[in-house]
């Protein structure tokens, strides 16, 4: 059996941070896993910007009240899902993914979770493990399936490594001149195509 592992925020949805430094005015925020690859450094930024601005999770969950999936992801999805089992690794928060998630028909959604106090302040955040992305590839591996992952960003690049094939997906030139083992492209038609050359079936579009 064959399994997609997809990332979500840049391949499916939009970046979530960005629309929310969108929607401040805050530039800070605008710092994704395409330019920091430690998540951990990441997190902290983020957490300490929110904290300085007086803003915390219903400021956040309003903005993503508001977004849609990217121009073209629920076809894809439907597609992928008629072809492969599907799921969704990210490092977004339970807490953010809701709404997005209906828009896309609710596929398994393996990310994280905020620890929120009375006053909706962000105050930490939880993991679900070490290396989620990666581990959940090799997991999936231990109980034989063959997995064909894509992402877009640096923390991507274990999950993309440890599949059995590894696509970039709307990456920017920094992570596509890092990785250049992986396949890199730009549209869903394109990806579909990158799914159906590595699966080890005879896949039509």
């Amino acid at each position: 059996m064959e399994i997609a592992c997809l990332d979500l925020e840049g391949v499916l949805v939009p970046e979530i941070w960005i629309a929310f430094a969108d929607k401040t005015g805050i530039d800070e925020l605008r710092a994704t896993t395409r330019d920091i690859p430690d998540y951990d450094v990441l997190m902290k930024q983020r957490l300490s910007i929110l904290d300085r601005h007086g803003l915390g999770l219903n400021e956040i969950q309003e903005v993503i009240a508001s977004l849609t999936p990217l121009e073209g992801a629920r076809d894809f999805i439907d597609w992928l899902r008629e072809r492969f089992q599907v799921v969704i690794l990210s490092d977004t928060f339970y807490e953010f993914s809701q709404p997005l998630m209906r828009q896309l028909g609710f596929p398994t959604l393996l990310c994280h979770k905020l620890d929120v106090d009375q006053t909706g302040r962000v105050v930490d955040y939880r993991l679900r493990q070490s290396n989620p992305k990666r581990q959940a590839v090799v997991a999936l591996k231990s109980i034989y399936y063959r997995v064909i992952a894509a992402g877009d960003s640096y923390n991507d690049t274990t999950m993309l490594a440890e599949a059995d094939a590894g696509i970039l997906f709307h990456a920017p030139d920094n992570v596509i001149a890092e990785f250049p083992q992986f396949p890199a492209v730009h549209t869903f038609a394109d990806l579909k195509g990158e799914f159906i050359k590595a699966s080890n079936r005879t896949l039509t579009l």
